[in-house]
């Protein structure tokens, strides 16, 4: 009975290894035979085959590792501790933080691996180092690479979003004769609407007071008809009409009189500055360039993950002024125009 109970805790010890080794990963199809026969307790073969196919090359750092604790722990349980050592030091160098299930290796295969590591303290630490140093490069090669990625999905983008963008050129003719013309008419043409707008002002309020001061003073004159003595024309009498400002009305004609003259002249005095300053600034034609995004095609749905245009601004109107001329029955006319 006691044989018996000795017999199952011997394979209660040898069973976890077989289980453990069978679920780990299968890449290279003699790993998973070698793994197969070291289950199946064929330890010299294993030894054999696992150095065999490690010299061979051509593996991935797993399978190096699987390859190592298989010959390892096969060395270990054949007694050939040299072996078993050089193989395990070999997968340390390759994992420096690696360490055996003491639930599913026997004890004394995890104890001589724990002897192993405490004789490659130091180099472990220097592996351990470059290790971290190896995977701090890599994370930033890998965030350099989706940096340039995202940036090369931009710039497409952006290309694209280009591609679907017109350049309008816009010619503007002026007019010369368009600068010789009162209420700031040049300065409309060329755009600059608020200096316009002053000139326009200014000469409209003069030439309003001019005008009501010219009435009022021809207001104030009267008309009388005096009959002339010892003078005879066809119809037997002379008579003459005279024009003229009472006397009593002499303060308002000299105020209308001044009031006029001095309106006619601000007015002519601003004209001048503005015809001075609409030549001043004066070019024949202007060119304006613009982009605006060409209408997608019907069937073809926008990107709704990345925009990198701005909307469309809607076109304000801007003031421009215009100088027709035309003949006319009795010579030549013309025609301003000013729209707002």
């Amino acid at each position: 009975m006691n044989r018996g109970l000795a017999l199952i805790a011997l394979w209660l010890v040898l069973w976890p290894p077989t289980v453990s080794l069978a679920q780990e990963n299968a890449g290279d199809p003699e790993v998973a035979a070698l793994r197969a026969s070291f289950d199946y307790g064929k330890y010299a073969e294993v030894l054999d085959r696992a150095g065999a196919r490690i010299d061979r090359g051509g593996l991935s750092e797993d399978e190096l590792v699987e390859l190592h604790k298989l010959a390892g722990l096969a060395a270990f349980n054949l007694g050939r501790t040299e072996e078993a050592s050089r193989h395990l030091r070999a997968l340390l160098r390759l994992d420096p933080d690696f360490s055996l299930d003491p639930f599913v290796v026997p004890p004394p295969a995890v104890a001589f691996m724990e002897g192993i590591k405490s004789d490659m303290g130091n180099e472990l630490e220097f592996l351990r180092q470059e290790r971290r140093l190896r995977q701090e490069r890599e994370k930033a090669e890998a965030e350099r690479r989706e940096r340039e990625r995202v940036e090369a999905e931009v710039l497409r983008r952006r290309a694209e979003e280009l591609a679907g963008q017109v350049t309008v050129r816009t010619v503007e003719k002026r007019n010369f004769l368009v600068n010789f013309v009162p209420f700031g008419a040049g300065q409309f043409q060329q755009g600059r609407n608020s200096l316009g707008i002053v000139f326009a002002a200014t000469e409209g309020a003069l030439a309003v007071t001019s005008v009501i001061s010219y009435f009022a003073y021809e207001s104030l004159f009267e008309e009388r008809t005096i009959e002339l003595d010892n003078v005879l024309d066809e119809d037997g009498k002379a008579s003459i009409t005279v024009r003229f400002i009472p006397t009593n009305r002499e303060r308002q004609r000299d105020t209308w009189q001044l009031l006029k003259l001095a309106s006619a002249a601000g007015f002519y005095t601003i004209y001048a500055l503005g015809v001075v300053d609409a030549l001043y600034h004066h070019e024949d034609q202007v060119v304006r360039t613009s982009v605006e995004t060409r209408d997608a095609p019907e069937g073809d749905s926008p990107r709704s993950d990345v925009s990198l245009t701005s909307p469309r601004r809607p076109r304000i109107p801007r003031p421009a002024a215009s100088l027709g001329l035309y003949p006319t029955a009795g010579g030549l006319g013309a025609a301003f125009t000013l729209s707002f």
